[in-house]
Parts: C-alpha cells; sequence; structure tokens
C-alpha cells in the first residue's frame, strides 16, 4: 500500500488493483503494540529470535556496520530497529523510520483499486489507529470487521473454514478487476 500510495496513478502503469491483509499501516502504532504486554513475551521474542541471527550475519558480512552489543541487548522491535533496521535503510533513528516507512499517510494517494483488510481486533494493529474513510482516496475499500485477530478471520466455530477470508478477497479482485 506504500508503494501504491507513493506512485499514485503510476501504479496503474504495473497492476491493475491491490489488496493488503492485516498490513501494519501505521509502524508506530503496531510496533509499539508489538512491544507492549504479552505481545512481546510471545510475539516480539520470536521475531528477535529469527531477526538477531540474520542481522548478525550481516555483520560478518560488514564489520562496524552497527553495534553488535547493542543488538544483542535490544529486547524490543523499537531497540532492534533502532540498532540495525534505521540506520542500515538510511533512517535517522526507529521514529525516523516507522514514521516515513508507514503506508497509512499515503493511502489517501493511491489511484487504483485497493482493499486494505484489517480486523478491529489484530493484536499488532490497533483499532485506534485504523484509516477512517476520510483518511483514504475514493479508489480505497476499507474492510475493518470487528473479528479476525491477526489474519484469522475464522467462518464458524472451531475447526473454522478458514478459507473464509482468502475467498472474501479473491471476490473482491474479481469484481473489481475489468
Amino acid at each position: 500500500m506504500r508503494w501504491a500510495g507513493v506512485v499514485g496513478q503510476a501504479a496503474g502503469q504495473m497492476i491493475q488493483a491491490a489488496a493488503s491483509v492485516c498490513a501494519p499501516l501505521d509502524l508506530t502504532a503496531s510496533g509499539h503494540a508489538i512491544d507492549q504486554g504479552l505481545n512481546r513475551w510471545v510475539y516480539a521474542r520470536m521475531f528477535l529470535k529469527t531477526m538477531k541471527p540474520r542481522a548478525l550475519q550481516k555483520l560478518q558480512q560488514f564489520p562496524n556496520l552497527f553495534d553488535r552489543e547493542a543488538l544483542l541487548a535490544a529486547e524490543t522491535l523499537y531497540a532492534f530497529d533502532n540498532v540495525f533496521t534505521a540506520p542500515l535503510h538510511g533512517f535517522q533513528n526507529v521514529d525516523d523510520y516507522w514514521l516515513r516507512a508507514s503506508a497509512k499517510p499515503g493511502l489517501a494517494d493511491i489511484r487504483i483499486p485497493a482493499l486494505v483488510l484489517n480486523a478491529r481486533n489484530d493484536p499488532f494493529v490497533p483499532a485506534w489507529c485504523l484509516p477512517q474513510a476520510k483518511e483514504v482516496s475514493h479508489t480505497v475499500t476499507l474492510w475493518q470487521p470487528k473479528t479476525g485477530g491477526h489474519v484469522g478471520f475464522p467462518n464458524g466455530p472451531f475447526p473454522a473454514n478458514v478459507d473464509a477470508m482468502p475467498c472474501a478477497v479473491l471476490d473482491w479482485l474479481q469484481t473489481t478487476l475489468p
């Protein structure tokens, strides 16, 4: 969605439509949500467990790329992105990165049909930060169901019909595309 917002009208020369499912459109809100409470102890730890070794591989390729000890001490995505991701991609710090790399500010500039699907109970994407109709272009369709969690969207009691959400997105694409 960020790309579609940045390129605006030119997106139509490359794709006919776009869909995002549970995307963290506001990286600041989502980053902080992942770094708090149960999310921090479950998800942030899991993410860091895979991200730190990859970052350390980069450090072996490019010594002095970042502060190894600061990376090893990082216990949140905020700290990791501040030590590794932001500086490696030319951002001043994590706050600059999360602000400028977020898709939400560019949703008003999208000129192709776009579906933005976010459950209001997604633990990574707080409901308060979801885009409102007035913040997006007329080509953007917002789906914000009450439930669905992070890419869950079961249809019925357990074991749920797990293809409900993919089928709904495909239906949207089929009715949207020429």
